[in-house]
């Protein structure tokens, strides 16, 4: 995407070679149509980018087993734990069969054994298995029940084990409110300047579930607005993006109050990023209370209100009694 300014600069130099050229003024006089054409691609272009995000991330979180489809986080200590809907499991899913199965948790490894022939692991009928989480270079293992409708998983998050449960039933998926935007605007594309840390340099970063995570911190992207500087710690998630939680003066005040997320492109070979803050985005705790999230660090609170990117996520009033 190209901004404002170098379209300007582009109609400029369109002027200066006609000059150079020897072209009569009413010549030169056809550079200014030039530009505004340029201007009004431009325009296009954006508002065709920020549409199609817009509209990949409503499918994102509306998918069957998006973020909107959690029903349940339940933390699972050593021991047995024999887990389903009745009230006579030691873990009650809030959706599911009456009686999932038995999982049981030694020196950090999960076993699995099946109440029901009904039951997948991985798309595959299994009255058992050794589950890995999600972790694990491939993924977490899957548990399938209510003919693929519902699913189970195991996640590790600060040295501990918990099930995540998904539905494509639940409440917060069926009746998903949709999304806000602040107008923001292409003004919120902002340059930055990236500045390499130390190699293998990690920071704390705290979840809202009470853990802290050492995250690879590759560097600070620096940027301006309004005269001012500011910072914005990165983070390495292995994506092939940077990955940016933050806070600003919105937080709480029309934006999600415990920050956003913002994915940046890596920087070019001059250190070179593009912080496009119309695309910051709700972390999954905004839509759910069974979900994980990463709270923004100390130093990426900034002292800027980002009126661009998603708004706080209204809630359906069936869904306000579980807000976290």
């Amino acid at each position: 995407m190209v901004p404002a300014r170098t379209m300007s600069k582009v109609g400029m130099a369109l002027a200066c070679v006609l000059a150079m050229a020897g072209c009569e003024p009413a010549a030169q006089a056809q550079a200014a149509p030039d530009e505004a054409a340029l201007m009004q691609e431009a325009l296009k272009r954006y508002a065709r980018e920020q549409f199609m995000w817009r509209g990949r991330r409503v499918i994102e979180l509306s998918r069957p087993d998006g973020w909107t489809s959690l029903v349940g986080l339940h933390w699972l200590d050593p021991g047995t734990h024999r887990v389903g809907s009745d009230t006579d499991n030691g873990i009650r899913l809030a959706m599911g069969p009456d009686h999932l199965g038995v999982f049981t948790v030694r020196d950090g490894t999960v076993r699995f054994v099946a109440d029901s022939e009904a039951l997948t692991v991985d798309g595959q009928p299994s009255g058992g298995a050794v589950l890995r989480t999600d972790k694990a270079g491939q993924g977490p293992s899957v548990i399938g029940f209510d003919a693929g409708k519902g699913q189970v998983t195991v996640i590790e998050r600060g040295g501990r084990l918990a099930l995540r449960v998904k539905h494509a039933d639940a409440d917060s998926l069926v009746h998903f409110a949709g999304l806000e935007y602040w107008t923001g605007g292409r003004d919120w594309q902002l340059p930055a300047r990236f500045i390499a840390h130390p190699k293998g340099k990690t920071l704390p970063i705290a979840n809202i579930i009470g853990t802290i995570d050492d995250t690879p911190n590759p560097g600070v992207l620096e940027f301006q607005r309004g005269g001012k500087t500011y910072r914005l710690e990165a983070l390495d998630q292995g994506e092939d993006t940077l990955f940016v939680v933050f806070a600003d003066r919105t937080s709480g005040h029309g934006s999600y109050g415990a920050g956003r997320f913002l994915d940046a492109p890596k920087p070019d070979a001059q250190g070179r990023v593009l912080l496009d803050f119309n695309q910051a985005y709700n972390p999954p705790c905004a839509f759910t209370p069974f979900a994980t999230c990463p709270l923004p660090p100390p130093e990426n609170r900034l002292d800027l209100a980002v009126q661009a990117g998603e708004k706080a996520y209204a809630k359906p009033a069936s869904q306000q009694k579980d807000s976290p």
